[in-house]
């Protein structure tokens, strides 16, 4: 069990920021990656296809014997992590905007979470800001667009700058000095947006603690791996297109073949 894969899956590619992270500090670790391109966006699904989309896909990886599954997806896991961890045995890890590291990091007490619709209008994440409503003034912004154009490999030019300075500007305009990046889609575009907010603004990102997370979580469990080569990476999408391998390569960081993933 110790050297089994991870499971990792996202509405697309977004969550291969979560995936190279968890590379990063756990290198000898194998990791199964799906994308479910074909359906992303999930910011404009409704929480019972997000649902039934995420069980499906955690069934495959559990049949691929995964001894934990990472929900690198900020609307799958406020809208329906609650659920899938009560009808799963598996150790499920999420991944949600970082409010509190904002927080934390604003000089004025004003942060600004720039999200999906779904994960802005999600029960979930209404509480989560109810836990800090008194700590900070929070902006948030449904943005769509953005997730499409990450998949579309558009991470950069006029068309992603003019969206982002749609959606910036206003909090901007309020008072924000922190964003928070609430998909994990939007942490490709955290370059180009510190390029037109400016560099003394912060952008949070939260890969990095997802990587620390499920590193504890397999420490306690005691699953980490006794390999002492280099993990093995094998990446799945529900919607292969013809530059499908080179945008997960420009994304991954390395030359690799996405294999289909059949519904």
């Amino acid at each position: 069990m110790k050297n089994n894969p991870i499971g990792i899956f996202d509405s697309g590619v977004g969550g291969l920021s979560v995936a190279r992270s968890i590379r990063k500090i756990l290198p000898n670790e194998d990791i199964i990656y799906i994308a479910d391109s074909y359906h992303a966006p999930y910011g404009n699904k409704s929480e019972e296809f997000i649902l039934n989309r995420s069980s499906f896909i955690i069934d495959y990886l559990i049949s691929q014997k995964v001894k934990t599954i990472v929900v690198a997806c900020n609307t799958a896991t406020v809208n329906a992590i609650y659920k899938l961890r009560d009808k799963y045995s598996i150790p499920l890890i999420g991944v949600e905007p970082g409010i509190k590291p904002a927080i934390e990091a604003s000089k004025n007490g004003t942060i600004g979470v720039l999200a999906t619709e779904q994960t802005i209008n999600s029960s979930a994440f209404k509480n989560l800001l109810n836990n800090f409503i008194d700590q900070a003034c929070i902006e948030t912004q449904a943005c769509p667009g953005l997730v499409e154009l990450v998949e579309s490999q558009q991470l950069e030019g006029y068309e992603i700058k003019s969206i982002l300075k749609k959606y910036t500007v206003p909090m901007l305009d309020k008072g924000v000095d922190t964003f928070v990046m609430g998909c994990t889609h939007f942490a490709f575009l955290t370059e180009i947006l510190s390029g037109i907010i400016g560099s003394e603004f912060k952008i949070i990102n939260t890969y990095k603690a997802v990587a620390n997370e499920t590193f504890r979580k397999l420490k306690i469990n005691e699953l980490l791996s006794s390999s002492n080569t280099s993990g093995d990476a094998r990446f799945f999408s529900s919607n292969i297109q013809e530059n499908t391998d080179l945008l997960f390569e420009k994304l991954w960081g390395k030359p690799v073949t996405v294999r289909r993933f059949v519904e």
